[in-house]
């Protein structure tokens, strides 16, 4: 991806996930907004984005962060705004990984997966996009997540419309450390 494609991408994501208010627009209750009005207030704050490079930028990601649909726009997951997607509960995979540093593991050790500041833990089906996600932050250390355990006893997972796994909370029992730990 080009430096510009990132860049919009990281706008985007900015805008669509955490302040929409940050170039005057308001997300409807599902995190919507219509492609348009998006484009009309990004150019009102000195970020033009044109239909063309909008279209590169929603094609040209492979995190798919984003969804069009009706001539709107939002963002697939990762929202630290309150959005209800309307995601169906999902039955998750077996096992589900999560992708962090070392530097966390004492809290995760303690509390388990915490959405933070977002409106869910994100995880996903596969240890390689794990290992890219835990890489942002330094050397990535991949956790292996019980999900049947944890669907067995009623927690609710959601998948998102880019495949990622969402859930409120991964108690530290559900959860194993490369070399076969389990916390708690």
């Amino acid at each position: 991806m080009t430096d510009q494609l990132t860049s919009v991408s990281k706008l985007l994501a900015y805008v669509l996930r955490h302040r929409p208010e940050a170039v005057g627009i308001a997300l409807d209750d599902a995190g919507w907004v219509d492609v348009g009005v998006l484009l009309t207030a990004l150019a009102r704050h000195g970020r033009t984005v044109t239909p063309e490079l909008l279209d590169r930028v929603i094609a040209g990601t492979d995190k798919q962060r984003f969804e069009v649909q009706d001539g709107r726009i939002r963002a697939a997951q990762g929202h630290s705004i309150g959005v209800d997607l309307r995601l169906q509960p999902a039955t998750p995979p077996p096992v589900l990984y999560h992708g962090t540093v070392a530097r966390f593991l004492a809290s995760i050790d303690v509390e388990g997966l915490q959405p933070r500041g977002r409106t869910h833990v994100h995880l996903s089906a596969d240890r390689r996009t794990a290992v890219t996600v835990g890489g942002r932050r330094g050397e990535p250390v991949v956790l292996t997540v019980d999900a049947a355990g944890m669907h067995a006893l009623g927690l609710v997972f959601h998948r998102a419309a880019n495949g990622v796994w969402l859930t409120s909370h991964v108690p530290p029992r559900w959860i194993t450390l490369p070399g076969g730990r389990t916390l708690a």
